[in-house]
């Protein structure tokens, strides 16, 4: 089913097709919750690096490690990518329809 025909009563939410899909995806996923303190690292696969920065009060500085083809984006801007995409996408839908 294209991303822009939801069955009545969807809405539309991020890169997923209605928020009953995110909760399922959501399900499926697990999220690993590791502690680090300052200068401590995690790696993710064999080439990506997540260094604890700074602590300040509630905020945390973290530096990345990582190829340039591999997109690092805080959440809100990845959503903001994920909804033009999605946008740009049911636009060219509509005008080849």
């Amino acid at each position: 089913m294209p991303v822009d025909v939801l069955r009545q009563g969807e809405h539309k939410v991020g890169p997923f097709r209605s928020i009953k899909d995110k909760a399922n995806l959501q399900k499926e996923l697990k999220m690993l919750v590791l502690s680090r303190q300052k200068d401590e690292s995690i790696v993710i696969g064999d080439n990506v690096e997540i260094t604890i920065v700074d602590v300040r009060g509630d905020k945390v500085r973290l530096g990345i490690t990582a190829p340039k083809e591999v997109p690092v984006h805080r959440r809100e801007v990845y959503d903001a990518i994920q909804r033009e995409k999605a946008e740009k996408q049911a636009s060219e839908q509509q005008q080849q329809d």
